[in-house]
């Protein structure tokens, strides 16, 4: 039985912590994406106009890249805070970070105004959108996951994964709105700053409904209970951090390793695919965003129903049919992309984000089960943001430069395939943790010590 502070709370509490964490996740996502689609369409032209078109592309997707490296240090940060403090409180931070600097983006001179300054500048605030959501992805998950109970937990934690293609949803159909009723010279002129700036109207929405959650009662209790222990025994905790290398090392790996094929398929899916799509398959920026957007709204649908199977089947089997699944289908995906027909762009598309939802809808769950309440927004963090560095971050480089070097889109096939085999061997050693309580081995993970 549960205790009065860990109760599941009442259903229409619960749906209220879900939109809040959806809301707020969407508006982050919305930012970080929108920057991915810049990067694919226009800023290789303002910001580095000096070089070749693919080269400029390249260097366009490396400030891209750029903010993931920030991500593990806002993992490390956030998820410190987020253990010591409570999740509530670093959301709000996360949202102020990542919506003003998306903002501050909007406002920034471009190459033709002030020079090499231009492309620095970017870099630093992409920089700190990076930091941001390093912490933003483990608050906002655990926030829910914390709130509900293990029966459904698959399903409810799932919803703030739906705010990646919601926020992909958002920024790519502002995008397309502008690209079919600007012409390229204005779009190019000024039309790329309005998403930017609609992201301070966002901000002001998500912090509103942020700020009217309630704290986690599973950390509530862990903190009382580590306060508890404190007062009665003079001992303190280890640090967050510490305390997760210590005792869940090798789930950090489970994680890192869950994420590659996940974060990698995203990526090339999502973001490269604008590149590819324009340059190798003869398509029109309007159609490769046409066919995103519709994909994203699919997206979207099926990840609640991969996670409400996850709670039936368990996390595993549902995370490895993803994938699996990415990884055969890349080879597809590339040829209907190179038929060059929106139908076959818009099922290659439809179907990588399906596959990649069976993997992205469970993970929020999985990874939350794999650590103790004092530890789990380091683990999951530290877990989730780290490989993204050596997943996400470099994927549309990776992808572009393969094509540029290969002329080929076998080359990306294959290196998505490697992602894949990489995480069916990390989902292979996991445990399984669909029936695992939030809090049953809080004694155990809330290590205390003395102070040396």
């Amino acid at each position: 039985m549960s205790s009065p502070a860990t109760a599941p709370p009442a259903p229409n509490n619960l749906r209220r912590i879900v939109a809040a964490s959806l809301i707020g996740t969407t508006i982050e996502w919305y930012d970080f994406f929108l920057y991915g689609s810049a990067a694919a369409l226009v800023f290789n032209q303002l910001f580095f106009p000096e070089s070749d078109p693919l080269v400029g592309t390249l260097l366009a997707f490396l400030t891209y890249a750029v903010g993931f490296a920030a991500r593990p240090l806002g993992a490390l940060v956030f998820g410190h805070y987020g253990d010591r403090l409570g999740r509530k409180k670093l959301l709000v931070v996360s949202l102020l970070l990542m919506g003003g600097a998306t903002f501050a983006i909007g406002l920034l001179p471009t190459h033709a105004t002030i020079g090499s300054a231009a492309p620095v500048l970017l870099t630093v605030l992409r920089l700190v959108q990076g930091f941001a959501l390093g912490g933003e992805w483990g608050g906002a998950v655990l926030l829910v996951s914390e709130h509900g109970d293990a029966a459904r937990r698959g399903f409810w934690a799932s919803w703030p994964q739906t705010g990646a293609p919601a926020g992909q949803l958002l920024a790519t159909g502002v995008l397309a709105a502008l690209t079919a009723t600007l012409s390229d010279a204005a779009f190019t002129s000024w039309g790329w700053r309005v998403p930017f700036l609609l992201s301070g109207v966002l901000v002001v929405v998500g912090m509103w409904i942020r700020l009217s959650v309630d704290e986690s009662p599973v950390f509530k209790a862990a903190l009382a209970r580590a306060e508890a222990r404190r007062a009665e025994d003079a001992v303190v905790e280890r640090m967050p951090l510490v305390a997760v290398l210590r005792h869940h090392w090798r789930d950090v790996l489970i994680a890192m390793g869950a994420r590659m094929a996940e974060n990698i398929s995203y990526y090339v899916v999502t973001a490269f695919i604008l590149v590819y799509a324009t340059t190798s398959a003869g398509l029109s920026k309007q159609t490769a965003l046409n066919a995103v957007l519709i994909a994203s709204a699919v997206h979207f649908a099926v990840i609640p129903a991969w996670g409400a199977l996850s709670d039936r089947i368990g996390r595993r089997p549902v995370y490895l049919i993803g994938a699996v699944g990415v990884g055969a289908w890349m080879f597809p995906f590339f040829a209907l992309i190179d038929n060059g027909g929106f139908g076959s762009l818009l099922l290659a598309v439809t179907v990588g984000l399906v596959l990649h939802g069976a993997m992205y809808a469970p993970q929020a769950a999985f990874f939350a089960e794999m650590f103790a309440t004092r530890m789990r927004y380091s683990g999951a963090s530290i877990g989730a943001q780290f490989s993204s560095v050596a997943a996400g971050a470099p994927a549309p480089l990776i992808a572009t430069a393969l094509l540029a070097d290969y002329g080929s889109s076998t080359p990306i096939s294959l290196y998505v395939i490697a992602a894949a085999l990489l995480t069916v061997v990390a989902i292979a050693c996991a445990r399984e943790t669909r029936h695992r309580e939030l809090d049953e081995d809080e004694q155990v993970a809330v290590e205390a010590s003395s102070a040396r």
